[in-house]
């Protein structure tokens, strides 16, 4: 599996954004301390980042896609 290719469906890409957010309102709401705000604010720019780009470098590199519609012709 290449790195670019769509490899994150549709249920991953939702929570995906979800967390990314959630992550995200962690940090800009100042709820925990901040070295952990920062890890806050990291994961939830990758969480949103891979959910708008649907490819995943993890999954890139471990093979793996939740994307059901990979092999469909359009």
């Amino acid at each position: 599996m290449k790195f670019g290719e769509s490899n994150v469906g549709e249920i991953d890409k939702a929570a995906r954004a979800v967390l990314g957010i959630l992550f995200l309102c962690t940090y800009v709401g100042n709820y925990v301390a901040q070295p952990w705000a920062y890890a806050a604010l990291v994961l939830g720019l990758a969480m949103v980042a891979t959910a708008a780009y649907g490819s995943c470098l993890i999954y890139s590199l471990l093979g793996i896609s939740t994307n059901s519609a990979k092999g469909k012709k359009k």
